[in-house]
């Protein structure tokens, strides 16, 4: 090889391929982690315990990813890597949580049980199943009451706000799909439209603020179907959502 050739930097698709090694092409599942995580820290109060709680957060569902993944296909090999990357680091992160705040253990059976069922569907190869999303995003919520539990407070303090939380990914859950793996499907579409409506009329009981947030993702879900949107175009959607729940939820 030449001093030329080793010089040259890898093409992009090789690039892409390394970084996919250690960063899952999954984009929602950001908004899924942080937006749970800044809300109940917003709502019960930021202490010191939250940041390596955040770290864990983050480095526990990356090597959930991978390991599910392992799963899946049955080559562990293939994945080693990030696993031994982030796996490490959540056990870490999670042990200062642990002895900052051990009641955040009260929350391992509930996990535990969630992450089974992703490990089971991971398993059929069915990760993207319907009550698979939906115990990933009841894993994403309970976050909330993790980080108000981490802040001293008792559960009930973001009760509204693990509400609200909970609603709206369980509802995007739907949408998505009507837009994307299940376009033109109108039992998703009837589905994602009724339970829109019944999450707004829960939202308002709860606070005006989030009553008007939620009346507009109804009206997201029954219009936007009808039209085509890139997937980016999509994400940048629910993007303004999750900023618009939040700002509810601090309104509340």
């Amino acid at each position: 090889m030449t001093a030329t050739a080793a010089a040259r930097p890898p093409r992009p698709s090789a690039r892409r391929r390394a970084v996919r090694r250690f960063v899952p092409p999954q984009h929602g599942a950001w908004a899924m982690l942080l937006l749970p995580w800044l809300t109940g820290v917003l709502v019960a109060g930021f202490r010191w315990p939250h940041a390596p709680l955040l770290g864990a957060w983050l480095a526990g569902y990356l090597a959930s990813y991978y390991a599910l993944q392992a799963v899946k296909t049955r080559r562990l090999r293939r994945f080693r890597a990030p696993l031994l990357a982030y796996a490490p680091v959540a056990a870490v992160l999670g042990a200062v949580v642990v002895a900052a705040r051990p009641g955040v253990l009260a929350y391992a059976p509930a996990y535990a049980l969630l992450l089974a069922v992703n490990v089971a569907y991971a398993w059929r190869r069915r990760e993207r199943a319907l009550a698979n999303d939906l115990a990933s995003v009841a894993q994403s919520c309970l976050m909330v009451l993790v980080a108000a539990t981490v802040a001293g407070e008792p559960p009930a303090t973001v009760g509204v706000a693990f509400t609200a939380v909970l609603l709206y990914f369980a509802g995007t859950v739907l949408y998505v799909k009507t837009m994307i793996r299940e376009r033109g499907s109108a039992a998703y579409r009837r589905a994602s439209v009724a339970y829109h409506l019944v999450a707004a009329a829960v939202a308002a009981w709860l606070s005006v603020p989030l009553g008007v947030v939620f009346a507009l993702l109804l009206a997201r879900a029954w219009l936007l179907p009808r039209r085509r949107l890139a997937p980016v175009r999509v994400g940048l959607i629910e993007i303004a959502g999750c900023l618009a729940v939040l700002g509810a939820i601090l309104l509340s």
